[in-house]
């Protein structure tokens, strides 16, 4: 009898198409997992089409974004590992916390509901979506400038162009206004189960170079875990930016999140 192969789900974060994580996906499945790496709601095939239509993507919340990977979870044989990057990341925790999935890396992760520290980067990468509060309800574009800023700052001017001609796609602005109201809301969609000691383990991968999630707020998120029992790791890579998954220097960050996984058992 043949043993299926581990469902691997790779969760894209904001502006940046879910192909982008094709060599990943391809390093996983030589691995021996079964990868797959589905877009958030409404984001259309390809990079063109979804350039071409921002408001098909526009006005979806956490929640939205939730629900529908829960669902495409719920098709799967077994819970998968989950692999986010950004509010991926956020969404992967989220997920895990609700016990769908048996094990989680969450790179360079948003903000989630506890989480205080709001460095001043974090506040200049975000601001093409804040500046207008009507974005809340829209789809915005990142210009070249400033994903230079946003994602590549730790790689050099033209590959930080030639990543943003090539991933980049306009961002819902929602789930941005509701983690940044996420400590005011009780109810606020942007929180975590992180007390949960049942869960799956959870890795938390950091760059230190990151505009957008400095590493204050993922060592801020490491603490918001202390009171599980459940196993919550913690892997630097003191030199990248917010760019990570997907600049030249992808390899490194994936192969170590592959040795976690074996060394978790899976």
């Amino acid at each position: 009898m043949s043993v299926s192969a581990r469902p691997v789900v790779f969760i894209h974060g904001l502006w940046l198409h879910p192909d982008s994580w094709a060599p990943w996906v391809g390093l996983f499945r030589e691995r021996g997992y079964e990868a797959l790496a589905p877009g958030w709601p409404g984001v259309a095939a390809t990079v063109e089409l979804a350039r071409a239509d921002p408001e098909s993507i526009a006005d979806q919340g956490i929640d939205d974004v939730v629900d529908h990977y829960a669902r495409i979870i719920d098709e799967l044989p077994e819970p998968p590992i989950l692999v986010g990057h950004s509010f991926g990341g956020m969404i992967a925790e989220k997920l895990l916390g609700q016990d769908r999935a048996a094990a989680a890396v969450a790179v360079d992760a948003a903000q989630i509901k506890g989480v205080l520290p709001l460095p001043l980067s974090s506040l200049r990468a975000t601001l093409p979506v804040f500046r207008n509060p009507a974005n809340k309800h829209r789809a915005v574009s990142l210009t070249a400038e400033q994903f230079r800023f946003a994602f590549g700052n730790a790689v050099s001017e033209e590959e930080s162009a030639q990543l943003h001609e090539r991933w980049t796609i306009p961002a819902p602005g929602r789930p941005l206004f509701e983690a940044a109201a996420a400590n005011f809301s009780p109810h606020s969609p942007a929180k975590v189960d992180t007390g949960n000691d049942g869960r799956g383990p959870l890795l938390l991968v950091m760059g230190g170079r990151d505009h957008t999630v400095p590493e204050a707020i993922t060592k801020a998120t490491l603490k918001q875990y202390r009171g599980s029992e459940a196993v919550t790791d913690l892997i630097e890579f003191a030199d990248r930016g917010h760019s990570l998954t997907i600049d030249s220097g992808w390899r490194e960050v994936a192969e170590a999140s592959l040795d976690w996984l074996a060394e978790r058992g899976f």
